[in-house]
């Protein structure tokens, strides 16, 4: 009971049964046990809701924008992209940063706007944007609680907002209410698939209701917009970056010598499914042992099998991993992960789990599908590396994959174009 002091030896008792449980458990599982008792009573994962309160939008409770004069066909666009601060190597604001640049080639005018719902410094998130995306040329401004898109209260008007994933769908729904600007949704993931049933993915749910014209990246996207949601939406395929991803040595065959296996390490992210590919390394490695396990990522816990950690990898230093490997694990269960077709285009055979839309998003005849579960996986792996003519293999691989971004950034370019001019 709170407030009362146990005596001496209640105490005493109880560290002895606290000691005894940490030799049964070990110090680590102990030390975990505290920090999450810490982390749940200091309420620390209210740190992690990716919204401001007053950012929180409700479909059922939306003004409808006001009327705006189309931009005449041929003129200057002015539009603003809104997404959180990018991390260098974030695949998905590389995707949405391909989008931009093809606008920006178009000759029109774009603006990222940063959300960031703890603050931020500006100049540093700009700095690793110019580091990471040289090539794109828009102003970026860091979003403060005040900044509203009615288009004069805020620097750089435009004619069109972009967000980029549900927290920023919110944004612009609450902070447009009111105005004229044109607002649209570039939908990378199914993201109420990112948490359990619950407030957070109630709130990425209602994105989609918002009334934005909405632009779905791929087949898995625009089914569940479709079914789930009831909302038709423009579809855009996928690319792959084959300026990145390619065989470094396509015509030596006969020198070319493969082996092992490739997995991202990024402890918790569990629509990567992390914990299945775990557990089925820990079984292929058991079934072969001759064959490395490499990582690169995030490094996580210890492994009770033999590992090669790379830690971080620039995409020419990944590139060249996937051309040693035979093999790699590329699971996703929001959309289909792009790091499968770019281990296809090194000649890398992707594991992936098999869903009917995964297929129709990525019909490249050498994806090894497998159930997701770690003995499914863990076969697939073993087929793969077992599997004769490894080299001729990859070389047909990296052959079918497709080629760039530029189909999939002209055709959201004329989407955001036609939102303007109609």
């Amino acid at each position: 009971m709170s407030g009362v002091r146990l005596p001496l030896p209640d105490r005493l008792a109880g560290l002895a049964a606290a000691s005894a449980q940490a030799r049964r458990r070990g110090v680590r599982d102990t030390a975990q046990r505290v920090v999450n008792r810490l982390y749940d009573r200091l309420d620390v994962g209210t740190l992690d809701f990716p919204l401001l309160p007053g950012d929180i939008a409700d479909s059922r409770r939306l003004e409808p924008p006001l009327t705006r004069p189309p931009l005449a066909e041929g003129s200057t666009a002015s539009i603003g992209f809104l997404c959180t601060p990018p991390s260098a190597g974030s695949g998905g604001h590389t995707t949405l940063f391909r989008m931009v640049e093809e606008l920006e080639r178009r000759g029109h005018r774009c603006v990222l706007y940063l959300y960031d719902r703890h603050g931020g410094d500006e100049s540093r998130h700009s700095a690793v944007i110019r580091a990471n995306w040289p090539r794109l040329r828009s102003e970026v401004v860091l979003l403060t609680p005040e900044t509203s898109f009615d288009g004069n209260s805020f620097r750089g008007g435009v004619d069109a907002v972009v967000a980029s994933g549900w927290q920023t769908a919110h944004v612009l729904a609450k902070r447009a209410a009111g105005s004229s600007v044109r607002r649209l949704y570039f939908v990378q993931d199914f993201e109420p698939y990112f948490y359990p049933r619950g407030s957070l993915w109630a709130l990425a749910e209602d994105s989609y209701r918002f009334g934005f014209r909405t632009i779905s990246l791929g087949r898995m996207v625009y089914e569940h917009l479709r079914l789930d949601i009831g909302i038709d939406t423009d579809l855009v395929g996928f690319g792959c970056d084959t300026e990145v991803y390619y065989l470094t040595s396509p015509g030596a065959l006969d020198d070319f010598e493969r082996s092992g296996v490739v997995f991202y390490e990024k402890p918790g992210n569990d629509r990567r499914g992390y914990t299945l590919a775990r557990l089925a390394l820990e079984e292929f490695h058991r079934a072969h042992p001759e064959q490395p396990i490499h990582l690169y990522g995030d490094e996580g816990p210890a492994w009770s099998i033999p590992v090669v950690r790379h830690g971080r990898l620039t995409p020419p230093q990944l590139n060249e991993l996937y051309n040693r490997s035979i093999a790699g694990i590329a699971m996703s269960f929001t959309n289909i992960s792009l790091v499968a077709e770019e281990m296809l285009a090194a000649g890398t055979i992707p594991v992936v789990n098999d869903t009917p839309s995964a297929r129709a998003d990525l019909s490249h005849p050498d994806v090894a599908w497998a159930p997701p579960t770690p003995g499914g996986i863990a076969d697939a792996l073993s087929r793969t590396v077992s599997a004769p003519d490894a080299q001729v293999r990859a070389a047909r691989a990296a052959s079918l994959v497709r080629q760039g971004w530029r189909d999939t950034a002209s055709r959201v370019a004329d989407v955001i174009l036609d939102e303007v001019t109609r």
